[in-house]
């Protein structure tokens, strides 16, 4: 169907990213924990038990754009520009990417428990 989508999720990965606004901040890596949901437009047909993974998107393709794709050294002021790096990597990859959604959490400043953070969504451009 038209409306069908595959959703593609990977959560809790943990990053050590250069981001933060104040002083304190903008020197050292910062740890963050980043949940990445693709949604991605499904082949004609079903998957069958023999569907290789070329139908589809390999998962670990989610956890590099977090891990790999951003750039050593450069510092990001807000973690906005974090979420948006990430999800502009993930469209350049695969023109089947129709949506990003990324969950950034900042484990510096999480205390008890609490998940203080962001969520950013972008459709392809």
């Amino acid at each position: 169907m038209r409306d069908d989508l595959l959703q593609l999720t990977v959560s809790g990965i943990e990053a050590q990213v250069l981001t933060g606004i104040y002083s304190e901040e903008t020197h050292l890596p910062q740890p963050l924990r980043v949940s990445v949901t693709v949604d991605l437009a499904l082949p004609e047909g079903r998957f069958a038990p023999d569907t290789p993974l070329a139908a589809t998107k390999n998962y670990l393709d989610l956890k590099r754009a977090v891990t790999e794709s951003l750039p050593a050294g450069l510092h990001f002021t807000l973690v906005e520009a974090v979420a948006d790096h990430v999800a502009m990597t993930l469209f350049a990859e695969d023109e089947r990417v129709r949506k990003v959604a990324i969950d950034i959490v900042k484990l510096a400043i999480s205390q008890d428990g609490e998940e203080i953070g962001i969520r950013l969504v972008r459709h392809r451009p």
